[in-house]
């Protein structure tokens, strides 16, 4: 659990702390979550959903791998031609969808840590492995949609063509670069606000173990 809990500090330093992600933040992040996902596997981790949630957490990497292996072999087989801007708009919108995941798993991580220390008892029945397995679909939902609704409208940004005002295509259209345009402007509250959040959580629990 040691290894887990420094897993967890490297990767609110990435997602919480840092401004944006830089190469060094993003390669430890994906070492970090490789050695999650192998220690999960031992039979020492009790299956908890503190462990739901960090391998949840561990598995958001696969899209920022998935990232940089299409920008990998875009330049070797491109020949060093720069990818299509839907290509690139869709590389942009899987790391941003790895951020949020990320950002809301550990925010959740943080509510846990809160409810153990200060009522353990009380919220037991809340913190069980079946609901941290939902709250993780849901999150993975949540994110997929918002994921597709940004790849919708940066396509329609990226396209010459536009549908009849009548059609039905058109309204639909609409309705996703209105969604996304939304979204976008509110992913950056959001962000403070789960910052705010999770040192108000992790200021308590310090200062409660601080004083016991």
């Amino acid at each position: 659990m040691k290894d887990l809990r420094r897993y967890l500090v490297l990767k609110h330093i990435q997602y919480l702390v840092l401004s944006s992600s830089n190469a060094l933040s993003t390669l430890l992040g994906l070492l970090g979550s490789l050695y999650a996902i192998i220690t999960l596997q031992s039979a020492k981790v009790s299956a908890k959903s503190t462990a739901v949630l960090i391998s949840s957490l561990a598995k958001a990497d696969i899209l920022v791998s998935i990232s940089i292996a299409a920008e990998v072999a875009t330049w070797t087989f491109g020949g060093g031609v720069s990818p299509a801007a839907s290509r690139a708009a869709l590389l942009q919108n899987l790391l941003t969808a790895n951020t949020h995941i990320s950002c809301l798993l550990l925010s959740c991580v943080a509510f846990e840590a809160y409810l153990i220390t200060f009522c353990p008892t009380e919220s037991r029945q809340l913190r069980t492995v079946r609901n941290a397995r939902l709250a993780a679909r849901v999150i993975w939902t949540l994110v997929t949609v918002e994921c597709i609704l940004f790849q919708i409208d940066d396509f329609l940004k990226a396209s010459s063509t536009s549908a009849p005002t009548h059609s039905p295509w058109f309204w639909w259209f609409n309705f996703c670069s209105t969604a996304a345009a939304l979204l976008r402007s509110l992913s950056y509250f959001l962000g403070v606000a789960l910052r705010i959040i999770n040192v108000y959580f992790y200021y308590k629990i310090f200062f409660s173990m601080s004083n016991r």
